[in-house]
């Protein structure tokens, strides 16, 4: 497994090795023992969520779940293409407000670990988008959070105004929302 690190203390972007013949490829996508010793993070996955974007466009997030209800994320695309983005909402964080992203594709089998803390959201490269994610917590609707796609800087690299839900085309500015979570160094 490849291990790229970002500028965001947390946020890691993983490769899994692909074995490919002319059948296609195999890829194992989650190895809790690989992992472990690739990041540093053991995490316990409690739920996995699939969704599909038909139109290329589409536009979902910037969410998180606060504590004690938060979620890591291990996050992967499974058909088409996306351009996967998280941001440091940790108060304190020497890299608060900044974010990071990566396009995440079927071909290129790319994945981000998102850990809590992080605000997370993506954009559809292609129609018919599968993104397909491991997550630490379960879903809670009390502790949803979100903050507005276009306040944190981002260069979503769009050609059109994007699809959006109508509660991420409402959320709270970045400036304006009180983040539940805490830097921490360990």
């Amino acid at each position: 497994m490849e291990v790229e690190t970002t500028a965001l203390a947390g946020l890691v972007i993983l490769t899994p090795r692909r074995f490919g013949d002319a059948r296609g490829f195999f890829a194992e996508t989650w190895n809790r023992a690989r992992f472990a010793g690739a990041t540093g993070v053991d995490p316990d996955f409690v739920q996995d969520n699939h969704s599909l974007s038909a139109t290329a466009g589409t536009l979902r997030g910037l969410h998180y779940q606060a504590p004690p209800h938060g979620q890591g994320k291990l996050v992967r695309c499974g058909r088409g293409a996306l351009f996967d983005v998280a941001v440091d909402i940790r108060r304190g964080s020497p890299t608060y407000g900044q974010w990071a992203g990566v396009e995440l594709t079927a071909e290129n089998g790319r994945q981000l670990w998102v850990p809590e803390g992080f605000a997370h959201g993506f954009v559809t490269r292609a129609p018919e988008t599968e993104i397909v994610y491991k997550c630490t917590g379960y879903y809670a609707p009390e502790a949803e959070g979100a903050l507005r796609w276009d306040s944190a800087g981002i260069d979503w690299d769009l050609t059109c105004d994007p699809i959006l839900s109508n509660k991420d085309a409402e959320a709270p500015v970045l400036a304006e929302i009180d983040s539940p979570f805490e830097w921490s160094e360990t």
